[in-house]
């Protein structure tokens, strides 16, 4: 059977702060609504033996383990989470909620992976440069929720992108015009 790999960032699910038009103004009433927006979108390309790299700031519902169990477990794919800023419960302390998850590799805040012959370096931030990047390395990151443009091989992955809009993406869709 054949894997795909698929990327996404800044799903923030439960996190109400997402909806409010100071911040991302998600068009969603709720968080319940946007949750489970989140989840069919997955669900609709993911499949069960796929790879979902997801690059930090899962959730922001930490305190609700079995909000937070729910979710993960309805989402299709071995997921492997690269840190955000608010995946911790404090500096250096993965949140337990995340941490208790069964994660297909042990969170971390950075990994490089290949991708159709093409390595790719993720991380829950932006950098300027980034390993492999003067030999043709692609970079994604999220964190800025859609704020800030892409640059060369370099490029936002998160759910509030307009060409990710809320949806795992793979390297092919996500690369379209950059190489």
């Amino acid at each position: 059977m054949f894997v795909r790999k698929f990327y996404i960032s800044d799903t923030h699910f439960g996190h109400t702060l997402m909806l409010s038009p100071d911040a991302c103004n998600r068009p969603f009433r709720d968080t319940n609504e946007m949750d489970e927006a989140m989840i069919a979108r997955w669900n609709s390309v993911v499949a069960d033996g796929d790879i979902v790299y997801h690059l930090g700031d899962f959730s922001m519902a930490l305190g609700n383990e079995a909000r937070m169990r729910s979710i993960f477990y309805r989402l299709c794919g071995r997921k492997i989470l690269i840190l955000g800023n608010h995946d911790f419960k404090k500096p250096g302390i993965v949140h337990p909620t995340l941490a208790g998850l069964e994660w297909a590799a042990p969170p971390t805040p950075a990994m490089e992976t290949t991708d159709e012959g093409h390595r790719v370096y993720l991380s829950h931030y932006a950098h300027r440069t980034w390993p492999g990047a003067q030999k043709g390395a692609f970079h994604f990151y999220g964190h800025c929720h859609g704020e800030l443009a892409a640059m060369g091989r370099s490029r936002d992955v998160g759910v509030d992108c307009r060409d990710v809009a809320f949806t795992p993406r793979t390297f092919k869709e996500l690369t379209k015009g950059m190489r």
